[in-house]
């Protein structure tokens, strides 16, 4: 296993941390955990090197965290680097914060928690923590000695992501969303050199996008890379981009099954910042623009349309749309549609006032048009 440096805090953390979010479950209930498998791999993970450990209160409907204080018994707990993440949107007042934090700790079975997380920060629940004057909560439980760490994790826009660093001055650490398709999305490499440049370790999330950057590319990916002299699979040139930035601390794998940690454990192994050469790196440049171009709609999610008179979701719809053509994942797309409800593209009346305010001129409805169609709508 490699190690990297986590930020100022002077630990060093296994390159590859578990991710407690998509572990094996009991036919197709997200709520119920393969137990014995799960401790199993997470143990494994432990026993080869891994010492971070990610879980959080909503996963798999509040149960991971159970899962993981049991996994931690039998001298599991002291080689581990536990993080787990204060739900946000659960934030009312401020004693809500001592509530969740208690309910942790007793679920994981544990005294402390070594790396805290306010969970999916963005603009609003920044608003509200600094309301209820969330720096002064900080250094009491810090004080009490039930966190060591404190750190957030990010969805929204750069800026943001900016300003919540420069609001605090004692955050020892952050996690963003980072692969090589989201280079330019929520902190992207913006905030990944932003974050290093003020001393945070940086953890990344989602680093083959949710699994979108595994499995069977088309076959139009899958050229690129065969033409590649170095021979890894999409899954391990998405990983192995990642760690190949210095700025990045440590990269978490949401593992479901033991093949998965045995292969991403090997994976970390041969992990290096600054490793790639100039070849690969313009491979994976490569590689990005040719998923670009098979996104049929060119939206780059402005929001200038925004908002639709009769409620749809006009950049979400196209986002699903280009997901679904890019990665063939056609079954989570619909289902990711079918969430949209009163949002989808069926609701639109043809008004055409996104399209007076599109600035790349785009005709959204008939673009609207062809994703009813593909998610087999009647047009």
């Amino acid at each position: 296993m490699q190690y990297r440096k986590f930020g100022r805090t002077g630990i060093e953390v296994s390159a590859l941390g578990f991710g407690a979010m998509r572990l094996p479950i009991v036919g197709d209930d997200y709520s119920k955990i393969d137990e014995n498998e799960a401790i199993k791999m997470i143990r494994f993970a432990i026993d080869n090197g891994v010492n971070y450990v990610d879980t959080a209160y909503a996963y798999h409907e509040g149960n991971s965290e159970i899962l993981v204080g049991k996994a931690l018994k039998d001298g599991y707990r002291e080689k581990t680097n536990l993080a787990t993440k204060l739900p946000s949107w659960l934030i009312k007042e401020k004693a809500d914060m001592d509530k969740y934090l208690n309910e942790q700790l007793k679920k994981l079975d544990t005294d402390h928690i070594d790396f805290y997380l306010l969970h999916a920060l963005d603009k609003e629940r920044w608003e509200n923590y600094k309301k209820l004057d969330v720096f002064s909560w900080i250094d009491k439980v810090k004080k009490e000695g039930k966190i060591r760490y404190i750190g957030f994790s990010f969805h929204d826009e750069y800026d943001v992501f900016k300003g919540i660093i420069d609001d605090y001055d004692k955050w020892d650490f952050c996690q963003i969303q980072y692969n090589y398709m989201d280079i330019n999305n929520q902190a992207g490499t913006k905030g990944l050199k932003y974050a290093a440049s003020k001393g945070l370790g940086v953890v990344i999330m989602e680093p083959i996008r949710g699994g979108k950057l595994a499995g069977n590319p088309p076959d139009v990916i899958k050229e690129l890379w065969d033409k590649s002299k170095v021979k890894r699979t999409p899954a391990e040139w998405a990983l192995q981009w990642v760690w190949n930035h210095p700025e990045v601390s440590i990269v978490l794998s949401g593992m479901s099954t033991m093949e998965q940690v045995i292969q991403n454990i090997e994976s970390a192994s041969r992990s290096g910042a600054n490793s790639f050469t100039e070849e690969e790196l313009e491979l994976v440049d490569q590689v990005r623009n040719t998923y670009k171009k098979l996104s049929p709609v060119a939206c780059t999610a402005c929001n200038y349309c925004m908002p639709c008179p009769n409620g749809v979701m006009i950049p979400r719809n196209f986002a699903i749309y280009n997901e679904a053509c890019m990665y063939n994942n056609y079954k989570e797309a619909l289902n990711n549609y079918n969430n949209l409800k009163d949002g989808k593209a069926s609701s639109c009346i043809e008004c055409g006032q996104c399209e007076t305010k599109c600035p790349q001129h785009l005709t959204i409805i008939d673009y609207l048009k062809d994703v009813k169609k593909y998610f087999k709508e009647a047009i």
